[in-house]
């Protein structure tokens, strides 16, 4: 009999987004929001499942998204990575009063907030059962926080990249607008690319097909989902090769 109580996934990458951590609110963090991401973290983490994450900053970018218009599109960037940064403090924040340990790993140079993001380093927190928080993207304008993940993922040779956002799947369609829309139980890189399915960016989705790291789209917001994910059980949607 197959011993159901082993989690299907040693290793995650845990892609959350920004406008996650909104709620919602128009912008910034909401304190009950980041608290229960933490809470279904803690339950991952607790079957022995090794996390890291990847944030990004959408929450707070927005707030300066309009004086950002016309902007160097490297400059724009920049500020975003920092948004990622500041995100990345609050998430540790509220973890480390969740009771669980975790370290910050910045691509900018951030010394006095985070440290620098070292490979070695971040695995071998991973290996303690500490929870690793990259901030700062690739810390390259141009590229996205999903290729961050993406990239993140590969690097610490993680099982599966987790898409944890406000939709429990992919869908044909936005199901907020149109309530026809069937998701996806499954789909190849290939048919979330060639469908222009909105998943991840096509870097992102390329990189991890490339390296035959499968995704996994679930919300971040339906109790236990995240769980049942590392576990194996049928939730979301599965993006593999």
């Amino acid at each position: 009999m197959t011993n159901t109580a082993a989690p299907a996934y040693k290793r995650i990458l845990l892609k959350l987004s920004g406008e996650a951590l909104m709620g919602e609110d128009s912008y910034g963090i909401n304190r009950s929001v980041i608290e229960g991401i933490v809470a279904e973290i803690r339950s991952v983490v607790a079957l022995g499942v090794q996390v890291a994450v990847v944030i990004g900053g959408g929450n707070i970018f927005r707030g300066v998204a309009p004086a950002a218009a016309g902007m160097d599109r490297a400059t724009a960037d920049y500020m975003g990575m920092l948004a990622t940064v500041m995100n990345a403090m609050a998430l540790q924040d509220a973890m480390k009063r969740g009771g669980l340990e975790c370290r910050v790993q910045s691509a900018l140079n951030l010394e006095q907030v985070a440290e620098p993001y070292i490979r070695g380093k971040a695995l071998r927190y991973l290996e303690e059962g500490t929870v690793v928080i990259f901030g700062a993207g690739t810390g390259n304008p141009f590229f996205t926080t999903d290729t961050a993940a993406a990239l993140r993922g590969v690097e610490m040779d993680a099982q599966v990249v987790i898409k944890a956002t406000k939709v429990d799947g992919i869908y044909t369609a936005d199901p907020k607008k149109d309530p026809s829309a069937i998701r996806y139980s499954s789909l190849s890189f290939d048919e979330a690319i060639s469908r222009n399915l909105k998943v991840m960016d096509a870097t992102a989705l390329t990189l991890c097909r490339d390296q035959a790291l499968p995704i996994i789209v679930c919300s971040i917001f339906k109790p236990g989902a995240l769980t049942r994910v590392v576990m194996g059980e049928s939730e979301g949607t599965l993006v593999r090769v």
